[in-house]
């Protein structure tokens, strides 16, 4: 399979109408780093050895009943634009661009599961999805770690846990993250207090691209920094409370902005469609900011709940990499911005214009986890203060 049709595959369509895309919680993951006993660490190995370690990985995986069907890429067969495609969909690391020789990544049926094979470490081992939270993703990515610990020779200490390049990731291995949508808490100048009180309980927040990434759209990545010192399970139950927390504040920072500044938060929401509607031209950043706005407005019911899976579609489908294999040419930055703005103008077609009659905070909200539930209790801007 080629990353065309990796693309053309296109499973987020598939997915958006069978799985309800939640208001805030836009997707869960866990990743496991994991190395071999008796070789290097990938920065510290020459390509005789990175070869090895890639031959004898890539030959596991391939074993391993999760990823049959599955396809692989080796890293140096890609040219930059399917590398940043990858990156795009979340199935490897900005770092793994830049791979050396003897790195790959293999990539399930259902583009849910992927390994990558000498990024940082010899295996870093990832489960994501839009619906499930951690306790299932840890199911099933424990399971793939058990299948490739049959075949293969971890590196681990009994004091120390699972040996890793980078200390930070020393005992589990394990990051468990989920991507959240915060516009209120961005709008509100809230965000910085809510990551410096995040990083006192050991999570870290970054841009949807991971460490030093910018978080375009109001999209962070929720993540732990601590893997030594406590079992999965802990870390999994710590982040849950930290997210759980997160949403409550995002939905109580929303209420306040309309309380506020309703008027001009609604207004933002009409300049964003407007924008949208009627470019021309439009940069990947501009667009995620705007596309961000209309996904608030179909979280508090300016435009139907049914447009939200559209929304979160053209978060991807903006992305250069996107907009280069959607057309099946090379763009320059400049023709990938007449590009973008031609692929929004007609989905916004198909949009109704926001109507602010309909706002209802209190509609489709779970505080635990941000799935939709039914509530008989509704806010309407004009009850508020």
């Amino acid at each position: 399979m080629t990353i065309q049709q990796l693309f053309n595959q296109d499973p987020a369509v598939i997915a958006s109408r069978k799985i309800p895309h939640r208001p805030i919680l836009l997707m869960s993951r866990i990743r496991l780093a994991r190395n071999l006993e008796g070789f290097a660490f990938p920065g510290w190995s020459d390509a005789r050895q990175r070869k090895q370690v890639y031959e004898i990985c890539r030959d596991a995986i391939a074993d391993a009943p999760q990823f049959n069907p599955s396809v692989h890429f080796s890293i140096g067969s890609l040219d930059e634009t399917e590398r940043q495609f990858l990156v795009e969909r979340h199935l490897i690391s900005r770092e793994l661009c830049e791979g050396m020789t003897g790195s790959g990544v293999t990539i399930n049926d259902n583009q849910d599961a992927a390994i990558m094979i000498n990024e940082e470490d010899h295996l870093r081992i990832q489960v994501m999805s839009p619906k499930q939270g951690f306790d299932a993703l840890w199911t099933l990515s424990d399971a793939i770690d058990n299948e490739l610990e049959k075949r293969m020779d971890y590196a681990f200490r009994d004091h120390f846990g699972y040996l890793t390049a980078c200390p930070t990731n020393l005992g589990t291995g394990m990051r468990a993250s989920a991507m959240m949508h915060l516009p209120a808490l961005v709008m509100t100048k809230q965000m910085e207090r809510v990551i410096r009180a995040v990083n006192q309980l050991g999570i870290v927040a970054r841009g949807s691209f991971g460490e030093s990434s910018d978080p375009s759209g109001s999209i962070f990545q929720i993540s732990n920094q601590q893997t030594l010192g406590e079992s999965e399970l802990e870390i999994i139950h710590r982040l849950n409370n930290v997210i759980t927390t997160m949403v409550e504040q995002e939905h109580k920072a929303r209420i306040r902005l309309f309380e506020q500044e309703g008027n001009l938060v609604i207004d933002r929401i009409f300049r964003a469609y407007g924008i949208l509607k009627y470019c021309n031209l439009l940069s990947s950043g501009e667009a995620m900011n705007l596309l961000s706005m209309l996904r608030f407005a179909s979280d508090i019911g300016m435009l139907p709940e049914v447009s939200r899976p559209q929304i979160d579609q053209m978060f991807m489908d903006v992305q250069p990499a996107h907009l280069q294999f959607c057309c099946g040419d090379r763009l320059d930055s400049d023709q990938r911005d007449v590009m973008r703005a031609e692929k929004l103008r007609a989905v916004l077609q198909s949009l109704p214009e926001p109507d602010p009659a309909n706002i209802d905070f209190s509609k489709g909200w779970n505080p635990k986890d941000g799935e939709s539930s039914q509530s008989s209790d509704r806010v309407k801007p004009d009850n508020l203060e």
